[in-house]
């Protein structure tokens, strides 16, 4: 079965950031926020990521660094048995994993 390897950054600014690695199943089609969906349901609930795409219909809060490069988690396509560094977005204040605030 095909994997995708995520190497996320994980904390807050209060306890510091550290690299955590999940092999998540993959599947035609997947985005990398389906990637982090599907850990947030198997492997940690209290993943924290800022998206609004599927809840309330708006965009652009997905953003994050991956591979050193800015984009939307929900557009870019996870590719199968490759690895790949998610980071959150720098120039605005951390609040946990992934998530930024949205000033």
């Amino acid at each position: 079965m095909a994997v995708v390897t995520l190497n996320v950054v994980r904390g807050d600014a209060e306890s510091g950031a550290s690299l955590e690695k999940f092999e998540v199943p993959f599947r035609d089609g997947m985005s990398l926020l389906d990637a982090i969906f599907w850990i947030r349901e198997h492997k940690d609930p209290s993943f924290s990521v800022r998206y609004s795409c599927r809840s309330a219909n708006a965009c652009k809060e997905c953003s994050a660094f991956v591979d050193g490069k800015p984009g939307y988690l929900c557009s870019i396509r996870a590719v199968p048995d490759s690895e790949v560094k998610i980071e959150p977005l720098t120039g605005r204040p951390w609040i946990k994993d992934l998530a930024t605030a949205l000033e």
